[in-house]
């Protein structure tokens, strides 16, 4: 019989395998993001990000790094989870549906430069697919986390966009690896504001 002790060991050695594939797949692509993050920043734009469940977590997450601090002090820098308001949320998901509460908001908000971070492990979540789609109407660039195969997000994305797809298909381990491409975007912006 399997102990608690041995699952739990499991579970970590699948994290770190699934971190390990990242690291080796996933670099390229993360310095492309960073670089589109800064370019918003130092354009003194914002970045709109979105995302259902857990990654309505990371969007909130990624939002406050960059509002307040990520490791080092610094000025805040302009940016919103459009997963907070619960009134809009609730409103729009009411008065239209629940697949056009983050692009409601995109349309509203978004202006050319700004940047959308659209979170969702399968690709696959049509509220974060429309806002992506809002944004591409609004001239806004597009930093897309997901995992699996990239789901209906991967086409909907063009050349300036970037996708980080965690090469993994358990939920639990993209959404791990999410939380560290957060704190790489943030390491990395930091880094190009403040200096090493």
């Amino acid at each position: 019989m399997t102990t608690e002790k041995t699952l739990i060991e499991q579970l970590f050695s699948q994290s770190i395998s699934t971190k390990e594939r990242a690291r080796d797949t996933m670099p390229a692509n993360i310095a492309l993001a960073a670089r589109l993050l800064c370019d918003c920043v130092e354009a003194r734009n914002k970045v709109l990000s979105c995302g259902n469940g857990g990654s309505a977590g990371d969007a909130q997450h990624f939002s406050s790094e960059m509002l307040n601090r990520f490791e080092r002090d610094r000025e805040g820098l302009a940016a919103m989870a459009l997963t907070t308001d619960t009134s809009t949320i609730t409103a729009i998901a009411n008065d239209y549906s629940y697949e056009d509460i983050f692009a409601k908001q995109v349309r509203a908000l978004g202006r050319p430069g700004d940047l959308l971070l659209a979170i969702s492990t399968s690709g696959n979540s049509s509220n974060v697919n429309r806002a992506i789609e809002a944004a591409h109407a609004a001239d806004m660039n597009v930093i897309a986390f997901s995992g699996r195969d990239g789901g209906s997000m991967a086409p909907l994305l063009r050349q300036n966009d970037v996708e980080l797809r965690v090469p993994s298909t358990s939920t639990a381990r993209v959404q791990e690896v999410h939380l560290l491409l957060i704190h790489c975007l943030c390491f990395l912006l930091d880094r190009a504001i403040l200096g090493d």
